[in-house]
């Protein structure tokens, strides 16, 4: 059951929001940005999708906030699973498709975020 916005206490959304990235960035973030790490042309193209999602949440106006990631990725995750587009099984991080790059960059985002943001309320 969804509740409509104005009913949802801010700190329970702040702290919805920051559960999402720390599970995804536990189970896609760390395994895929370590890969990134070793693998230059993956780093570039995280990179590049971390501006295009910046660009799209008007991150050079605003700051970026865990709750706007995280309301991001769970759109794209969303849009995949509509499609049949989400990985099953083990990843690749060798071939990463479209979907998990976009999400390895939310990870990458999260981890530019001021630590305040990040920390259990």
């Amino acid at each position: 059951m969804r509740v409509p916005y104005p009913q949802v206490a801010t700190g329970t959304a702040v702290s919805a929001a920051r559960s999402r990235l720390a599970l995804l960035t536990a189970s896609v973030g760390a395994p895929g940005l370590a890969a990134a790490r070793a693998r230059p042309g993956l780093l570039a193209l995280v990179d590049q999708h971390a501006a295009a999602i910046r660009d799209s949440l008007d991150g050079d106006r605003r700051p970026l906030t865990p709750a706007a990631l995280a309301g991001y990725a769970e759109g794209v995750r969303d849009t995949a699973g509509a499609y049949g587009l989400l990985p099953a099984g083990a990843v690749d991080f060798a071939a990463p498709d479209w979907v998990l790059t976009r999400l390895l960059a939310v990870c990458a985002l999260a981890r530019t975020l001021d630590p305040r943001y990040l920390d259990p309320a």
